[in-house]
């Protein structure tokens, strides 16, 4: 597992207290390095959606086949890399009609996956959410 940053720091502090220290910047990562890209939820995804870098990296890993992941307001990252378009996703009520908008089929359940996409709507939905990366991962070994 890689944590990588925007390089804005070296350590952030997640919603709870959580401290989680980066590994990388983002312009260190490629899709060619990576089984999965996982994009965190809450507030975070908003700034996130600004990078180019994390953008290319959305979008090559999905082009490559890579499973990508999304919880929460995390679509809107996979909104702005272009990928939504035709697929079934879930996402956070308050983000359905970008996704929407975006040309995805919005649904509400705990966990979507459409191909190597997979999201979900809600911390309380990180159980399902985890499983179905693992079961996804699991699948391409």
């Amino acid at each position: 597992v890689v944590i990588a940053g925007t390089g804005s720091s070296a350590s952030y502090t997640g919603l709870k207290g959580y401290p989680l220290t980066v590994d990388a910047t983002i312009d260190q990562v490629s899709a060619e390095g990576v089984d999965a890209v996982v994009v965190p939820g809450g507030y975070a995804p908003d700034r996130l959606r600004r990078y180019p870098a994390i953008l290319r990296l959305v979008r090559e890993a999905c082009q490559q086949g890579k499973v990508v992941a999304a919880i929460c307001h995390a679509p809107w990252v996979l909104v702005s890399a272009g990928i939504l378009k035709g697929k079934r996703v879930t996402c956070f009520y308050a983000i359905a009609d970008d996704v929407r908008n975006a040309g995805a089929d919005h649904i509400d359940a705990e966990v979507v996956r459409d191909g190597n996409i997979i999201t979900s709507r809600q911390p309380s939905d990180l159980g399902a959410f985890c499983r179905e990366i693992i079961r996804a991962l699991t699948e391409t070994k």
